[in-house]
């Protein structure tokens, strides 16, 4: 799995960066067909903001969260993302 991160408005620290790769490879766990992911961190203000784009295959996954938080709103992210994985690995296993 290639995990790219990027950072706008926000220095993406090495704590960030692992907190982050270690969430993904808990999502890897439950379907092991993940290519490709893209994060960005956002700071807009007062709210933090992730957002993620998962190519699988035969399919692209996108989620995003706000918290005031950026971890929170990483947790939340992954939280979201992990749903769809999981629907998306069903919906592969019926056909």
């Amino acid at each position: 799995m290639q995990l790219n991160l990027t950072g706008r408005h926000v220095e993406i620290t090495d704590s960030l960066r692992d907190y982050v790769n270690n969430k993904f490879a808990k999502l890897e766990r439950h379907f092991d067909h993940i290519n490709n992911v893209h994060v960005i961190l956002d700071v807009e203000k007062l709210s933090q903001k992730a957002e993620a784009t998962i190519h699988v295959s035969g399919a692209e996954l996108f989620a995003s969260t706000e918290h005031q938080d950026m971890y929170a709103a990483i947790d939340g992210l992954i939280d979201k993302l992990d749903r769809q994985v999981i629907k998306h690995k069903e919906k592969h296993a019926r056909h």
